[in-house]
């Protein structure tokens, strides 16, 4: 399998489910951010590890704001669409910058790619799905030969 596979395994919808607007205020926890994307503390502390979120600090608490709930939407869409998270921090890092490279970019669930972009990932997640289907098809055959308890 291609460096991919992993993020597509888990491929579930990302978006935020719905939260209390009054929260926004104060900022968000760790417990809050978890259960709205559906993801695990740990999974954000690993992106805080690798600097994708950069919540402030409350003694021992970590308080994210809203910068850091609307990067978390891009790197699990990112990730949605099986792009590493290194391909995902230059994404964030140029959509920081502003500084278009002055090709044509759509936005894909908020992370704007370029046409090269897309068309590479397509290539890639479509190379995915043949390596799967051939796996689907080489476990069923064997399926079909296994009798049935």
């Amino acid at each position: 399998m291609s460096r991919h596979s992993s993020a597509l395994a888990g491929s579930s919808s990302i978006e935020a489910r719905s939260h209390d607007p009054s929260d926004e205020e104060g900022g968000f926890t760790i417990s809050d951010l978890a259960r709205d994307f559906g993801v695990t503390l740990r999974t954000l502390r690993f992106y805080e590890s690798r600097g994708l979120i950069t919540p402030a600090r409350s003694g021992m608490t970590r308080i994210y704001s809203a910068r850091d709930r609307a990067r978390l939407a891009l790197i699990l869409k990112g990730k949605q669409l099986g792009f590493t998270l290194v391909e995902i921090r230059a994404m964030l890092a140029s959509e920081e910058k502003k500084s278009g490279t002055g090709k044509p970019a759509a936005s894909v669930g908020g992370l704007h790619l370029t046409r090269e972009q897309i068309m590479e990932q397509l290539e890639l997640l479509r190379s995915q799905r043949s390596e799967i289907d051939d796996a689907i098809a080489e476990l069923e055959a064997s399926l079909s030969q296994v009798p049935s308890a």
